[in-house]
């Protein structure tokens, strides 16, 4: 067991945020949402830690204004566990931090095996956490006694972790490595809506046909607005499957549609009128579709061979080159450079090929200056090499 708080109005915020501000020390912060349970990605619950001041955990539907809270621990080192997850949840409740820690992009850069939480408070601390509450649905009120004793041991061992792990990145030499991963989460602008989100149906692929596809795009635009209006995630309503299945029958009634075995899901007949409507309109509009659309991504690898042979060879030199130098690195590959930005600097590299060149191109790519100076020439110099490799075999074919 561990102490806490838990606050459900404006005067206890103000409270506990007077409270931290005097306490010592970074401020570990955790959210908890009901991810899969509703629409949004909303907080349903805030967790706070701060030596010298204990843990509070906020209520945010209940308290709504954090302003006060934000200006007690706002000038503050925050230490959080998976930022890119929480830190879109507390944006939305302008909580925002100057600088993070984040304990799992640490353990990644140190070469943890595991770095889940829990796995990170045991290998750092020797304690061990139950995940029982995880995938809890955290919209519910009120929240359970162990669920609430769950959150509250996720942020107060957090401070320790960032400890113990800065420790290890200082013997490691990494500190600056972390510094600047954790600044680039920070300042990492929101993800801009999908263009044509309805395709990432799952089982789309089975579909054929522009019709059917303008079908499919009518019931999962039909599924989001309900999801959005009644705030529940979409395939609790009506799972893709289910969608799929609807549009791969083809019913010529709602009947037909209500008699389907595959149609699940708890609005697929309390809504039938809902879905029957938007197989009506996907059947009757002329803005039908493409079943497949041009996109900026690199072709599959598999292809670069017959597409673009020197971009395949340049990319079969260089990456066993980086997971090489990761393995030394003791971290993953992709955190010492994605593959993504491998494989486009490889697809199109400068017109020459210096360290200097492919620092330029990684860096407008959004590589950060630690991640540069690390590829770069191993990077370039496998780029010359995989094209001196095909001269002398042109030269002994002729």
């Amino acid at each position: 067991m561990t102490d806490y708080e838990v606050l459900t109005d404006g005067a206890q915020l103000h409270r506990a945020a007077d409270v931290l501000a005097q306490g010592t020390g970074p401020i570990a912060v955790d959210v908890e949402r009901a991810s899969g349970y509703r629409y949004s990605q909303r907080a349903y619950l805030v967790q706070v830690y701060r030596r010298d001041a204990g843990v509070f955990l906020f209520d945010p539907p209940a308290i709504g204004d954090f302003a006060h809270l934000q200006s007690a621990i706002g000038d503050q080192e925050w230490v959080l566990h998976a930022a890119s997850q929480d830190l879109p949840s507390l944006r939305e409740l302008d909580l925002l931090p100057p600088v993070i820690f984040d304990t799992e992009l640490a353990a990644r850069l140190l070469g943890h095996e595991h770095v889940g939480l829990g796995a990170v408070v045991e290998q750092t601390l020797g304690i061990s956490l139950a995940k029982a509450h995880s995938a809890a649905d955290w919209s519910t009120r009120p929240l359970p006694q162990p669920w609430l004793e769950y959150a509250a041991l996720d942020v107060v061992h957090l401070v320790d972790v960032r400890d113990a792990l800065a420790a290890e990145l200082a013997e490691s030499g990494k500190q600056e490595f972390a510094r600047q991963e954790f600044a680039a989460e920070l300042a990492r602008p929101p993800k801009p809506p999908r263009q044509d989100p309805w395709r990432r149906l799952s089982g789309l692929h089975t579909v054929r046909g522009r019709r059917a596809f303008a079908v499919a795009r009518e019931l999962w635009t039909a599924r989001e607005e309900y999801a959005r209006e009644t705030d529940v995630s979409p395939g609790r309503l009506v799972p893709d499957r289910a969608l799929v299945a609807a549009v791969r029958a083809d019913p010529q009634s709602k009947r037909e549609l209500a008699a389907l075995k595959e149609f699940t899901g708890r609005a697929s007949r309390s809504q039938l009128d809902r879905w029957w409507e938007a197989i009506e309109r996907g059947r009757a509009t002329d803005d039908l579709p493409l079943e497949r659309v041009p996109g900026d991504g690199l072709p599959p690898i598999r292809a670069w061979k017959d597409r673009n042979p020197e971009a395949d060879r340049r990319l079969k030199a260089a990456r066993p080159a980086v997971e090489a130098h990761a393995e030394g690195l003791h971290m993953p590959t992709e955190n010492l450079l994605t593959p993504e930005l491998l494989r486009r600097v490889a697809w199109q590299p400068p017109a020459a090929v210096t360290t200097e060149a492919v620092a330029a191109v990684l860096r407008e790519l959004g590589a950060r200056d630690w991640q540069i100076a690390q590829t770069a020439q191993i990077i370039a110099d496998a780029f010359v090499a995989s094209a001196q490799d095909v001269a002398p075999a042109s030269e002994a074919a002729s």
